[in-house]
């Protein structure tokens, strides 16, 4: 049924508050103050907070996120309106006391999950009579067919002006009014700091952003790469625009204005260059929403993987990664290491994938919605398309077998990172911290260290498996379906002049 209008309730604007957590640079916020009363609300959607792909430490991070954003709107006598259920429920729970005349949101690239819920939600609003405001996120088109003309809008939009709300107390409903609408009620866990983990928030996210700008950022070109002086040197921004604390043209804005300065150009290049494949992955996501349960290379659904491998179940298998159980110490260091503060730098993750997809041999699809659990700054349109890059199965990209030893030898040759994760290892001299297994009985004893006990043999020859890995992937390459799916790919999401090769940049800064 179509809603009742009644003098008595107050026609409102409602803007939907998804993954743009901020007040700043936010067109639907200032689209909706601009035309009339306002009311920001967000959802905890059970949809999403039961998905396998989250976890405790993202909805912490939502919810540290819209404290601050309270606080922000504490001086206009507002907060923002939280619900716990379905949107259409919580959207209908604000129809019982106002009149909604338009709702504003940013367009989001989810999983299957969201879009299925904007479908609803579009219909809803058609039955209610409400005009629905979608802008785009960032420079993502929606429904695009391919890329002509889409660094040229991309361009334009990151170095656009920023949408400023004006807001104002009368712009915006009351706390008084706020109260009387059905309250949420949330798990007290989420409201629990982590002290290894960073902090959610737009103000958090300008400091964070500083932070870099001020310093820290100067040898990011250099230290990428490593796991412990990435932590340091990377901007460390990819939760905050996961969540949109932060929007990615005021990221990119700010740190062009960085450029000029002595010793500044080539860590600003490389972190600009990652801002803008950040929107490239998420383009590809938006144009090929499938690739979150299947292959973007549909040829590679003939791929199977085997049961048992090097001895092995793939229950075992997929269990001894998750775990930290591999024998391998820079693979385990990093999965501990994500456990506990929810990131790992570039390289890192993508060797992470190559272990269990390639020296494993198991399907991308068991690991993917574990590791985005893990990865506070999880984006759908990053993750999908760099966890298939990752596993070799786009047809276009190269494939990368990464070794872990090597990894380890080159990104921590002193084994820092190695015993800040793994202590039981402390006390093994840097030369054999990244092979503990060929400690002799007397080495082992000496150094109070039992392979198999106090840490775990390796539980694959990477020798081996290596190049089975690389022999399955590269021959499985060389198919006509596969090199005819892989045509179709990269007219879809590759501009004219540029090469395939480029599109395994890094996305995640």
């Amino acid at each position: 049924m179509n809603k009742v209008l009644s003098k008595a309730q107050p026609a409102i604007n409602v803007v939907w508050l998804k993954r743009d957590l901020r007040l700043s640079d936010h067109q639907p916020l200032a689209s909706a103050v601009e035309s009339g009363l306002t009311l920001l609300f967000y959802v905890f959607e059970p949809c999403l907070v039961n998905d396998p792909h989250y976890d405790l430490r993202h909805w912490r991070f939502v919810w540290q996120s819209i404290q601050d954003l309270n606080r922000q709107l504490a001086r206009f006598n507002t907060q923002v309106y939280l619900f716990y259920g379905d949107t259409q429920a919580g959207l209908e729970s604000i129809q019982q006391q106002f009149n909604i005349k338009q709702l504003f949101s940013h367009e989001e690239t989810g999983l299957l999950v969201t879009f299925k819920r904007d479908k609803q939600i579009k219909a809803w609003c058609q039955r209610q009579q409400v005009q629905w405001h979608e802008t785009p996120t960032g420079a993502v088109v929606r429904a695009k067919k391919d890329r002509q003309g889409w660094d040229t809008q991309w361009r334009k939009v990151i170095n656009g002006e920023f949408a400023s709300p004006r807001l104002s107390e009368q712009d915006l409903l009351t706390n008084d009014q706020i109260a009387a609408l059905p309250q949420a009620s949330l798990p007290n866990t989420w409201l629990i700091p982590d002290p290894l983990m960073l902090t959610g928030g737009e103000q958090w996210a300008h400091k964070i952003l500083n932070s870099f700008l001020a310093g820290r950022g100067k040898d990011y070109h250099f230290n990428i790469g490593k796991p412990l002086a990435s932590r340091k040197s990377c901007s460390r921004l990819s939760p905050y625009l996961a969540w949109g604390n932060i929007s990615l043209k005021q990221c990119y804005q700010a740190i062009l204005q960085k450029r000029p300065e002595l010793g500044w150009k080539k860590p600003i290049d490389g972190l600009a260059s990652r801002l803008h494949w950040h929107c490239h992955f998420i383009q590809k996501f938006e144009s090929e929403h499938q690739m979150q349960w299947q292959h973007v290379n549909k040829a590679y659904h003939h791929l199977h993987y085997p049961e048992q491998h090097c001895g092995l179940s793939i229950e075992t298998r997929l269990s001894r990664w998750k775990n930290a159980q591999t024998g391998y110490p820079l693979v385990d260091a990093c999965m501990l290491c994500l456990i506990k503060t929810g990131y790992i730098n570039f390289r890192m993750r993508a060797m992470l994938v190559s272990f269990l997809c390639h020296h494993l041999l198991v399907d991308w699809r068991l690991g993917v919605t574990y590791l985005a659990r893990l990865f506070l700054d999880f984006e759908p349109g990053i993750h999908y398309p760099q966890f298939q890059m990752q596993s070799g199965v786009t047809g276009t990209n190269t494939i990368r077998v990464y070794n872990p030893v090597k990894q380890s030898q080159e990104k921590d040759p002193d084994g820092e990172f190695i015993k800040q994760w793994l202590p039981q290892l402390s006390e093994i001299p840097k030369e054999i911290i990244h092979t503990p297994w060929v400690l002799s009985p007397m080495e082992q004893q000496l150094y109070q260290f039992v392979i198999g006990d106090t840490y775990p043999e390796p539980m694959v020859d990477i020798e081996e498996t290596g190049k089975i890995a690389r022999d399955l992937l590269w021959g499985f390459r060389q198919r006509l379906d596969t090199r005819q799916e892989g045509k179709r790919i990269v007219a879809k999401h590759v501009r004219k002049r540029r090469s395939t090769s480029s599109m395994s940049k890094q996305s995640n800064a």
